[in-house]
């Protein structure tokens, strides 16, 4: 599957395209905090577009504000990598330099390279004002055709701007991190659904944080027990081990 496949899917009106470059220097001067990171851009960013500007006035769904962000326009962009770019550390500095909540399609010069889609909330930031920053977790899938083929028709369907909440752009853009979460989950459940409210959102996107961590709980404990040479300790460790994966059967069932 390819970027182009992606955008097919969002399904996103011809009145919001604008399929503009973004120049790197804006980048370099927004979202680079570092040295580093200024050599991470240069070195690693084949090229970034503005596809879309998705607002009231390009979609008909009403802005958004409260104390803490305005969500006016979601901007959708697609980034293009070098092969060797530091693709995570890209996502997330992009995500950064743009004032608006984004949605990023990723591919990377090696075609080999699965696609990728990305979102994160913002809000205003507390010690400058008229900017912003990151609130809560980058949410991110990329696409496994190996695991993921047989799921594209639905995951495909749920992901056009059509399905999702139109009461405001927040409420809108929320649609898109919960159904990048439905895919996560369906890696797990193996079957692709989104969720059914607002509130079984929320306990899926816990449920999966939990899942994470007792996933590495878990490797943690298999890895220590078969280590270890004394048996009373070995027993312990493998109690300890079942009563994290029963933890882990009730977090996926939670999904």
């Amino acid at each position: 599957m390819s970027n182009a496949t992606l955008i097919e899917a969002l399904d996103l009106p011809a009145c919001s395209r604008v399929d503009q470059r973004v120049p790197k220097r804006l980048l370099l001067e927004n979202g680079a905090p570092t040295a580093a990171d200024k050599r991470v851009i240069n070195e690693g960013i084949e090229e970034l577009l503005w596809l879309a500007a998705l607002k009231p006035t390009t979609i008909g769904v009403p802005e958004y504000r409260d104390d803490v962000r305005e969500y006016l326009e979601i901007a959708v962009l697609r980034l293009t990598l070098r092969a060797a770019a530091k693709a995570k550390r890209l996502v997330e500095l992009v995500h950064r330099a743009v004032p608006y909540p984004l949605l990023l399609l990723t591919e990377q010069a090696d075609h080999d390279a699965p696609p990728g889609l990305s979102a994160a909330h913002k809000r205003r930031s507390q010690g400058e004002a008229a900017k912003t920053v990151l609130d809560g977790d980058l949410v991110s899938a990329e696409w496994d055709g190996e695991r993921d083929g047989e799921r594209w028709p639905a995951f495909c369907d749920a992901l056009a701007l059509g399905k999702q909440p139109r009461t405001t752009l927040h409420a809108l853009y929320q649609g898109w991190i919960d159904t990048l979460l439905a895919l996560q989950a369906a890696r797990v459940t193996g079957a692709f659904a989104v969720a059914v409210n607002a509130e079984h959102a929320a306990v899926r996107r816990d449920a999966l944080q939990e899942c994470a961590r007792l996933d590495a709980e878990i490797a943690r404990l298999r890895a220590t027990a078969a280590k270890e040479k004394q048996m009373s300790r070995r027993v312990e460790l493998n109690l300890e081990l079942k009563r994290v994966e029963a933890a882990q059967a009730t977090a996926r069932a939670n999904l």
